[in-house]
């Protein structure tokens, strides 16, 4: 069993910063894409960012240039570096972990509790 947990959320002026981490813990054979999805109420959870074990990085035309991703492979972690955030980046945070777990050779997917990150403007 793996679990994901997440910190760094909380309550932020537009303009300000937040650093999102998500640690993955359990029986870990490998992880291969970690990355974070946010969610609005109503509305679809979308793909924030993502980096793969290769270290290439994706991001959601909205957030680049201002959010930047990061992992630290060896303590299975991930950051979330977010800079000039504004209102409509309020959602909550989920991350996830492409991973084998239990059984080396089947690929699942993990998730995070979720975190609340909210810009107030």
């Amino acid at each position: 069993q793996v679990q994901l947990v997440e910190s760094g959320g909380g309550l932020v002026q537009a303009g300000g910063s937040l650093r999102l981490s998500c640690a993955a813990s359990g029986t870990i054979f490998s992880i291969n894409a970690m990355g974070w999805y946010r969610q609005v109420p109503g509305k679809q959870r979308e793909l924030v960012a993502r980096v793969f074990n290769g270290r290439s990085t994706n991001y959601a035309d909205s957030v680049k240039g201002r959010f930047s991703i990061s992992r630290d492979n060896a303590k299975n972690t991930v950051f979330l570096q977010m800079n000039s955030l504004k209102p409509e980046d309020t959602a909550v945070y989920y991350c996830y972990a492409d991973g084998a777990y239990s059984n080396p050779t089947y690929v699942s997917r993990a998730w995070g509790q979720g975190t609340q990150v909210t810009v107030s403007s």
